[in-house]
């Protein structure tokens, strides 16, 4: 996380304190601070809607929700803060079609790793019933994915602007 994020720092041509800044905010927000939100959501609808039979014996740890969250984390990570790198000054910034093809494209692979290592780390559980549901955001993902490339939004060059702005 720490290499990655000063890898952005160095193609996002910021300053030593800036990419301090920008360490600090990857970790603490985007690690942890979402995690801690998907994970605490997660937790909630396994243990409401997905466990067999409401018994004390059968439930999905919070721990564990932290843990499925760090696991699909990783590859997105290493998608969006690793490979990406080696394009953004001179494929996925530019205003062309293949730089928010490639960008965009990058981002679905990586939220697509996302939802399918977390449907993995639940369907785990045997005491866990109708984890395919796990998979739908996929269906809102592509769609997602679609309207972005006919609209020309370029999810990367957001990303770019906001890590920018908000280490000012």
């Amino acid at each position: 996380l720490s290499v990655s994020t000063v890898g952005f720092g160095f193609v996002l041509d910021m300053g030593f304190f800036e990419t301090i800044k920008l360490l600090l905010w990857v970790v603490f927000i985007d690690c942890v601070g979402v995690g801690l939100l998907i994970a605490t959501l997660m937790w909630f609808i396994s243990n409401k809607y997905l466990v067999k039979q409401q018994h004390r014996d059968y439930d999905v740890e919070w721990g564990y929700a932290f843990d499925v969250h760090l696991n699909a984390f990783y590859p997105l990570l290493v998608i969006l803060h690793f490979i990406q790198l080696f394009f953004i000054n001179y494929v996925i910034i530019s205003d062309s079609v293949i730089g928010y093809f490639v960008g965009n494209t990058l981002w679905l692979i990586a939220i697509g790793y996302y939802i399918y290592v977390t449907f993995l780390g639940y369907s785990a559980l045997p005491f866990l019933k109708n984890t395919a549901i796990l998979l739908y955001p996929f269906a809102l993902l592509i769609l997602l994915y679609l309207i972005s490339l006919a609209c020309g939004w370029n999810f990367t060059k957001m990303l770019c602007s906001f890590y920018k702005y908000r280490v000012k």
